[in-house]
C-alpha cells in the first residue's frame, strides 16, 4: 500500500483528508504531532499521549545528538525504545536550532560546523551524516538538513540558502539509497523548502523539491516572526508549486487559527512547541481564544477551560483551581494545562479532517475562526 493516501479533497479549497500508511501503524491526517525534543514531551507521559490518542510524535537530532548521544539511543535498542514509544517518531535534523545558534556556528557548502551549547564542544552536521544518524536511532520519518534564514535577508542570500538546501537535499537522497543499499533499510525522507519571503524563490525550490524523490515535502522557514498574513500569503503561493501527491508538512505552525487556515491550502502535517510551552506560562487555548489562567477573573470562575473539551483537564478541574496551583507553583499545573491543550489539538484536527469528509470544511473553517476571535472582539470593542 502506499505511504500516503489522499482519501477526500475539498471541493472549494486544497483541504484534504489523509492517510499516512507506517509499519508503527495508520496516521490520519490532517494531523498535530506534539513536540518532543529530548525524547520527552513536556510535562506529559508517553503513556497519556497515547491514551489521548496520538500516533506520531516529533523528536530532534540536534539535541538527541548532544545529550544523550546517538551511541546510546543505539545501545538502548533505538529512539523508540529509549523513550517507551512504540508508535512513530518523525524527527527534525536541527537546522531550524543551528540557525538559531548564530554566534556558534559557521555555514559551508559541506555543512554546518558548530559549538556545543552544553560543554562548548565542536561537531559537524553534513547532509549524508544527518539522514544517516536519524536512520541509526529508527526514526519512522527523516528530515534533511537546510538552511533556515531570517526573514530579513536579501534575495542574493535568501537564494544562496535555498540553492545550499537543494544541494543539500540531493546529497540526502543519494544518503538514503546507500543506507538502503548496504544495509536494507527503506528510510522515509521529506525534502524541505525554503525561499525566504520572496516568491520566484519560493517556487523555484519548491519545484526543485518536487521533482526529487522524497517520500515527503516540508516547507520551512515560515512562522519565524513574520506577520500571519504574510505567512498564509507564501503558503499559499507555494502550495501551487508542490507536488500534492505526497504529504505536505508545515514545520512550526502551531496557533489554532493558523493550523485551520494552512489546512485550508492544503498541509497534512504540523508540529509546534506552543500548545506544551504556553501551558507552562499558565495559558490555554479555548474554542473562544486563547486565555490566562493567571487573569484575577478566574480565582473564584468554577467552570472548565473549555465546556466542549472532553479532556481530562476539563472533565475534572476549574478554572479557579487550575489558577490556584499555578499561582502555587504546583507543577500539576502545567501538567493538567498541557494535557489539555494538546488534546485541544488533537480535536482540532481531528474536527477539520471530519469537515473535509462530510464536505463542510468551508463552513468549520469560518465558524471555527469566528468564534475562537470573539472574546478578543469583545475585549477589544470594549463591551
Amino acid at each position: 500500500m502506499e505511504f500516503f493516501n489522499t482519501l477526500k479533497t475539498d471541493d472549494f479549497c486544497s483541504a484534504r483528508a489523509g492517510r499516512l500508511v507506517t509499519p508503527r501503524g495508520n496516521i490520519d491526517t490532517p494531523v498535530f504531532m506534539p513536540v518532543g525534543t529530548k525524547a520527552t514531551v513536556k510535562a506529559i507521559t508517553q503513556q497519556q499521549l497515547k491514551e489521548m490518542g496520538f500516533n506520531i510524535i516529533l523528536a530532534n537530532l540536534y539535541h538527541l545528538y548532544l545529550q544523550p548521544g546517538i551511541e546510546i539511543l543505539k545501545c538502548s535498542g533505538g529512539l523508540h525504545s529509549f523513550m517507551g514509544w512504540d508508535r512513530n517518531i518523525l524527527t527534525d535534523s536541527g537546522g531550524f536550532q543551528v540557525y538559531s545558534l548564530d554566534s556558534i556556528r559557521k555555514i559551508t557548502d559541506e555543512g554546518v560546523h558548530f559549538k556545543s551549547v552544553i560543554d562548548g564542544s565542536e561537531h559537524f552536521f553534513t547532509p549524508g551524516n544527518v539522514i544517516r544518524m536519524q536512520a541509526e536511532i529508527g526514526s519512522d520519518i527523516i528530515m534533511v538538513l537546510d538552511e533556515c534564514i531570517p526573514f530579513t535577508e536579501d534575495a542574493a542570500y535568501t537564494r544562496k540558502a535555498a540553492e545550499r538546501t537543494l544541494n543539500w537535499a540531493e546529497t540526502s537522497l543519494k544518503a538514503r539509497e546507500k543506507i538502503k543499499r548496504e544495509e536494507g533499510k527503506t528510510l522515509k525522507v521529506f525534502g524541505i523548502v525554503q525561499g525566504g519571503f520572496i516568491k520566484q524563490i519560493r517556487k523555484f525550490c519548491s519545484e526543485a523539491i518536487s521533482g526529487m524523490d522524497f517520500d515527503g515535502i516540508a516547507i520551512g522557514g515560515l512562522s519565524v516572526g513574520e506577520d500571519r498574513a504574510l505567512t498564509m500569503d507564501i503558503l499559499g503561493y507555494s502550495a501551487d508549486f508542490i507536488d500534492r501527491g505526497r504529504p505536505f508538512y508545515f514545520m512550526g505552525l502551531g496557533d489554532p487559527p493558523g493550523i485551520v487556515d494552512a489546512i485550508y491550502y492544503g498541509v497534512d502535517m504540523f508540529d509546534c512547541v506552543m500548545p506544551t510551552r504556553i501551558s507552562r506560562m499558565g495559558s490555554a487555548f479555548t474554542k473562544k481564544g486563547k486565555i490566562n489562567i493567571r487573569n484575577k477573573k478566574y480565582s473564584a470562575d468554577f467552570s472548565p477551560l473549555d465546556d466542549s473539551c472532553d479532556c481530562m483537564t476539563c472533565r475534572n478541574y476549574s478554572r479557579a483551581y487550575l489558577k490556584h496551583i499555578y499561582k502555587s507553583r504546583e507543577i500539576l499545573s502545567a501538567m493538567l494545562l498541557t494535557i489539555h491543550n494538546l488534546q485541544f489539538m488533537l480535536n482540532l484536527v481531528r474536527a477539520s479532517r471530519n469537515a473535509i469528509l462530510n464536505g463542510s470544511f468551508a463552513k468549520f473553517r469560518l465558524d471555527f475562526i469566528e468564534e475562537y476571535n470573539s472574546e478578543k472582539g469583545r475585549m477589544t470593542s470594549g463591551c
